[in-house]
C-alpha cells in the first residue's frame, strides 16, 4: 500500500472552520485558539497549495473558486470522520469490558448474565480472566471483580459485593461413611498453596499431614479431580455450589467465612456509561446467592 502524504492536518481544520462559519473569530473560537492561529493556518495552506483560498480585506475576507472547492471537500470529510467517531465511541460506550477471576466468571457471573442482557439490551458484557491488580491506566478493563481482603489504590472505587466462604469438597463416592482426611490424597491449585492452612486456620480444623498431594494448574481442573474421586480440595462456595446441588459433590465438613470477599473495582475517574446498572445488577445477583453449609464439627 503506497504511503499516505503528511496532509497539514491542523491547517485543514482550521480552514475548514473558518470557511464553514465564515469569520477568522468564529472558528478561533470553535478550535480555542486565537484568530492570529487561524489566520497564520489559513496563509500556512494557501503557501503548500501554491494557490489562494481566500481573497478580500482581513475583517471581511471571501473564498476563492479553489477555497470553496477545497472547503466542500474538508466539509464532507470532516463530516464522515465526525460520523465515524460517533459510532464507534456509541459502540465503546455499549461494551463494558469486565476482568474477572477465571472460576468466579465461569461458575457464577458469565451464567447469569443473559439476565443483565435482558434488562439493559442496550449494553454488551465483554469479560476476560485475569487475577493480579488491575491498572486502569495500562489495561484496557472498564471494570474488575477480585477476590481479596481489600483494594490498593487511593485512584480506584471498590465495592465488595459477595462473601467468600471456603472448605474441603470431594466426590459424594469418596465421603460416604465421613471424610478421613489422615489418608485422602489433598487436591492444590499451583498458584495457591496455602489453600489448607489458611482453611484450617479459619475454621479451627486441624489438618494431618497429607497421604499424597495432586497439584493442578486452575480452580476449574481441582474441582473436576474432585469431581472424578481423585482427592479432597479446598474450594470457595460459590464456585461449587451448583455442583454441590447437582450431587457432583459433597462438602462434609461445610464452609467457613474468609477474611477476604468479591469485589467490584472501578476507576476513580468517571466510570464509562453502563458500569452504575452493571454495579446495581452485581449487588443485585449476590444478594440471591445460596446459603452455605456451614461448618459441621468432624474429627480429623
Amino acid at each position: 500500500m503506497p504511503k499516505r502524504s503528511q496532509l497539514p492536518l491542523t491547517a485543514l481544520r482550521a480552514f475548514e472552520a473558518f470557511a464553514r462559519l465564515g469569520k477568522m473569530s468564529l472558528a478561533a473560537d470553535e478550535l480555542c485558539v486565537t484568530h492570529g492561529a487561524v489566520s497564520r493556518q489559513v496563509r500556512g495552506l494557501e503557501a503548500l497549495c501554491g494557490v489562494k483560498l481566500t481573497q478580500g480585506p482581513r475583517n471581511a475576507l471571501k473564498l476563492t473558486d479553489a477555497g470553496e472547492r477545497m472547503a466542500r471537500s474538508l466539509g464532507r470529510t470532516f463530516d464522515e470522520l465526525e460520523q465515524s467517531f460517533r459510532e464507534v465511541r456509541a459502540a465503546a460506550d455499549r461494551e463494558l469490558h469486565v476482568s474477572c477471576v477465571g472460576t468466579l466468571a465461569m461458575k457464577w457471573l458469565i451464567p447469569r448474565l443473559s439476565g443483565f442482557h435482558a434488562r439493559h439490551p442496550e449494553l454488551s458484557i465483554r469479560v476476560t480472566e485475569a487475577y493480579g491488580p488491575v491498572d486502569f491506566t495500562r489495561e484496557p478493563f472498564d471494570a474488575a471483580i477480585r477476590l481479596t481482603e481489600s483494594v490498593a489504590g487511593g485512584d480506584l472505587t471498590d465495592t465488595p459485593f459477595l462473601d467468600n466462604y471456603h472448605g474441603p469438597i470431594v466426590s459424594p463416592e469418596l465421603a460416604s461413611g465421613g471424610l478421613d482426611l489422615a489418608h485422602t490424597p489433598r487436591l492444590y491449585t499451583r498458584s495457591h498453596r496455602q489453600a489448607w492452612d489458611e482453611w484450617s486456620a479459619h475454621s479451627g480444623v486441624p489438618v494431618p499431614p497429607e497421604p499424597e498431594s495432586r497439584e493442578y494448574e486452575h480452580m476449574f481442573y481441582l474441582q473436576e479431580a474432585a469431581v472424578a474421586g481423585l482427592g479432597v480440595g479446598i474450594s470457595p462456595w460459590i464456585y461449587v455450589a451448583n455442583d454441590i446441588a447437582a450431587g457432583r459433590l459433597a462438602a462434609p465438613f461445610g464452609f467457613t467465612r474468609t477474611p477476604a470477599s468479591f469485589h467490584l473495582i472501578l476507576p476513580g475517574s468517571p466510570p464509562k456509561r453502563g458500569l452504575k446498572a452493571f454495579r446495581e445488577w452485581l449487588i443485585e445477583e449476590a444478594a440471591t446467592a445460596p446459603v452455605p453449609p456451614m461448618l459441621a464439627p468432624v474429627e480429623a
